[in-house]
């Protein structure tokens, strides 16, 4: 399963808007990691893009990896065809504590 939680940032916090998950077929199972946490990116970018006005989205995630996706690394076939005008910034679970809680559920 991948999660995803919208927020928008008021007074300085930010504040939940909404929560979103996926099960996993066979096949996204196997994948990495790294395209799983991408995965779960775009489904809530694909559900909540009418609120996202296509511009640039910025995704706080607690898996540092991700941020290499909007850097000059060799991008894989598929992370290219899910790219999107993204900025990812990683905050570690102690600071992202629903992304933490998300990512700890079982499918």
């Amino acid at each position: 399963m991948v999660s995803s939680a919208i927020t928008q940032i008021g007074d300085g916090k930010h504040l939940l808007v909404a929560f979103s998950s996926t099960k996993l077929n066979d096949t996204q199972k196997k994948w990495a990691i790294i395209e799983k946490e991408a995965f779960a990116v775009l489904v809530a970018l694909r559900k909540y893009r009418h609120w996202l006005l296509c511009g640039l989205t910025v995704v706080y995630c607690n898996y540092n990896p991700l941020s290499y996706l909007t850097e000059s690394a060799q991008k894989s076939a598929k992370l290219m065809r899910w790219a999107y005008s993204i900025l990812f910034k990683y905050h570690p679970g102690h600071k992202n504590v629903v992304a933490d809680c998300l990512s700890r559920l079982e499918s």
